[in-house]
């Protein structure tokens, strides 16, 4: 329930903050003006005997985020893959959130799953294992089928998760309206939809029957990609809570040490992984949209395995164009480009100047062009980013806060991997080869065969709209004026279903 009482749960926030030392390594990380750090003391420090104590064996900001709850971890999660913004030291703090947090009991997941799965567990389970793996909504055991001898993955929801998420997202409406409510200017970017999608979004994640879906989804698309492997869902034992998957072993993603030991090439790694990201992306609108170190393993044999399809992202063709089109742009510094694509879009408002748009993008993007890639301050280039998104009106796209946000994320693995990665030039085969295949003659043609292919199923319904019509038009009462437009709308209904049927017919024979 929204409302004023979530005032206490944000005071609570910024003591928790406070009391755990979270506070000055986050106004740390941000390079907090001093103004910003004596306000945040003057107002923190009254209240800091209201925050959560939380677990004093973990490090201050571990510990505030886990004391808040699944929502906070999740936003710390994301934090933990961009070093390069929040600062290596807190970056190393965040990382425990991906996949080391304390779990709950084994019997406790043992009565999960026979519940869920109506069975004793020591009939469907010879081994069950500890907790191997806890992360904030759900936790990992390890275990073989009674059946076949299989090991598998058990992913177990933690108890009482979704009402602990409800009470921490109710808290992120009510500062998303009491920002909008302050800030005018802020409603551009369209906080309370953007929390909306969060909230939609993991939602998804309390659901494990809708993972196991996603899960053979991704993997009977990706079957092909090679050094890149989606262990498969067992579908006969998945349910809300509970959801099995075959085991898959490695060294998580995040044990930079660990992966060079086994004498993996972690340039070749990072640059997988992010190109991974963008051909799952654009050629398939379908993406892992959760792809931090701790959903990720790399195999014996070099392979990079993934893990954890509770958050899934998808766009469609038409947004993977121009996504596709603005990063070639930015690739090919044609600054003029980008700024139509944006236009074109819809993205910035008709009114605004594209030659100056396409100015502004040019100031964002030449700096980064020769540069090393530990040189580009990408903290920095969001805050121009936001400063020039704000200048042009550009509303926040709560349909690409999935895309936005994974690739920032995809970024931060590839970089923690490979530290001097050039994200354009790993980036440019991949976006080279789409606008190849989807932009141009070919795909004109691919075009009108799928828009012949949708208006030739019209034809069964043509006979009959046509006596349809006609029939009204012959009891009009002759007083009055026949239907403006019935003649209109079947010859144009005739002529759209003969030139579509005519297209499919050329199309197919050449």
């Amino acid at each position: 329930m929204r409302g004023p009482h979530n005032i206490w749960r944000l005071i609570r926030t910024g003591a928790t903050l406070e009391r755990t030392g979270a506070m000055k390594i986050v106004l740390d990380a941000y390079k907090a003006p001093t103004a910003l750090r004596v306000a945040a003391r003057v107002l923190g420090w009254p209240f800091k005997w209201l925050g959560l104590k939380g677990d004093p064996s973990m490090p201050a900001a571990t510990r505030a985020l886990t004391a808040l709850g699944p929502a906070y971890i999740k936003f710390g999660q994301v934090l933990s893959t961009r070093p390069d913004v929040v600062g290596d030291e807190l970056a190393l703090q965040l990382r425990v959130l991906q996949d080391k947090l304390p779990p709950f009991s084994r019997d406790v997941a043992m009565e999960m799953v026979a519940a869920s799965l109506g069975a004793p567990v020591d009939e469907m389970f010879s081994e069950f294992s500890e907790p191997v793996a806890a992360a904030s909504i759900a936790q990992v055991h390890h275990a073989r089928l009674t059946t076949t001898g299989e090991e598998v993955a058990i992913k177990v929801l933690r108890p009482r998760v979704e009402k602990a998420f409800r009470k921490d997202i109710d808290a992120f409406y009510f500062a998303a309206s009491l920002v909008e409510f302050l800030s005018p200017a802020s409603r551009r970017l369209r906080p309370t939809e953007v929390i909306a999608h969060f909230d939609g979004v993991v939602r998804g994640e309390l659901d494990l029957r809708l993972e196991a879906a996603a899960a053979g989804e991704y993997a009977a698309n990706t079957k092909n990609d090679q050094g890149f492997v989606v262990p498969g869902a067992n579908f006969g034992l998945s349910a809300r809570q509970v959801m099995v998957m075959d085991w898959a072993e490695g060294i998580p993603f995040g044990d930079v040490s660990a992966v060079e030991a086994a004498g993996h090439d972690r340039r070749a790694l990072g640059e997988r992984v992010l190109q991974l990201f963008l051909r799952h992306a654009l050629n398939d609108g379908y993406f892992h949209a959760d792809m931090h170190q701790g959903n990720l393993k790399v195999s014996a044999a070099g392979d990079i395995i993934a893990y954890d399809f509770g958050i899934m992202g998808r766009i469609d063709e038409y947004t993977r164009r121009a996504y596709a089109e603005i990063l070639m742009g930015f690739m090919r510094k044609d600054y003029r480009r980008v700024a139509e694509v944006h236009f074109e879009a819809g993205y910035v408002p008709a009114d605004q100047d594209v030659d100056e748009f396409a100015q502004a993008l040019r100031a964002v993007g030449e700096p980064i062009f020769g540069m090393d890639a530990s040189q580009i301050s990408m903290a920095r280039l969001l805050n121009y980013l936001f400063e020039v998104t704000e200048r042009f009106g550009m509303e926040t796209r709560t349909d690409l806060i999935l895309l936005q946000r994974t690739m920032v994320v995809v970024e931060g693995v590839a970089r923690s991997m490979h530290p001097q990665i050039n994200i354009w030039e790993v980036a440019q085969p991949v976006v080279e080869a789409y606008i190849r295949k989807n932009v141009g003659p070919a795909a004109a043609l691919q075009d009108l065969l799928k828009t012949a292919t949708v208006v030739s199923r019209f034809g069964p319904k043509l006979p009959g709209l046509v006596e349809e019509l006609l029939s009204r038009q012959s009891s009009t009462d002759q007083n009055q004026s026949p239907p403006k437009g019935a003649p209109k709308i079947l010859y144009v209904l005739l002529a759209a279903v003969l030139a579509s049927n005519v297209a499919l017919i050329w199309l197919l024979a050449s």
